[in-house]
């Protein structure tokens, strides 16, 4: 029943037409299909994979920049403790800055932050002492903090923080229970 009404309104509709001109159509630009550009999609989902990958796992990325990270473990103690420290697993009880100082001054700075530690008895501090990128020549207060670190003997080990906590521009210091002469 549709069907016949349909029909006899095409065919209404048509006669209706029949002797009707269509309007000229100037300027009138045909439209062109746009061809997609071709995309390395293999490509993007392996970049997004990688990128995936370096979210999830916080530890590959420490181990990258393993070419100027500060790493000290005291003789004596469990290499265990150093993989923590490196993971960050210690509660930092404390931290210092040290850009802008002098080598004397950060010497000095530093080795009353670690007396006042150890006075606090805490077991885990932070240094940050830069990279070094605009120094003119060598990271002086990375070399510095780190020479100082592995004479200090109440310093049990030192490691590089993660990505997250500075990277090689800072230090995590683990300091023993007692306290010990200073150098």
């Amino acid at each position: 029943m549709k069907s016949e009404k349909k029909n006899s309104d095409d065919t209404s509709f048509s006669q209706l037409m029949g002797d009707v001109t269509p309007l000229p159509a100037y300027d009138r630009i045909d439209p062109v299909p746009r061809m997609t550009p071709a995309q390395a999609l293999q490509r993007e989902k392996d970049d997004r994979a990688v990128l995936q990958e370096l979210l999830d796992d916080p530890g590959n990325v420490c181990d990258a920049e393993t070419g100027e990270e500060l790493l000290f473990l005291k003789a004596g103690y469990q290499k265990r403790v150093l993989r923590r420290l490196r993971k960050g697993q210690y509660s930092v009880a404390d931290t210092i800055d040290l850009h802008h100082m002098s080598v004397a001054t950060a010497k000095q700075v530093l080795l009353d932050f670690i007396d006042h530690a150890l006075d606090r008895r805490l077991a885990c501090i932070r240094v940050i002492h830069g990279k070094g990128l605009r120094s003119r020549n060598l990271p002086l207060l990375k070399m510095m903090t780190n020479k100082l670190l592995q004479k200090h003997s109440s310093v049990v080990a030192f490691a590089s923080c993660r990505p997250v906590d500075g990277g090689t521009g800072a230090t995590n210091v683990l300091l023993t229970a007692r306290r010990s002469a200073a150098p």
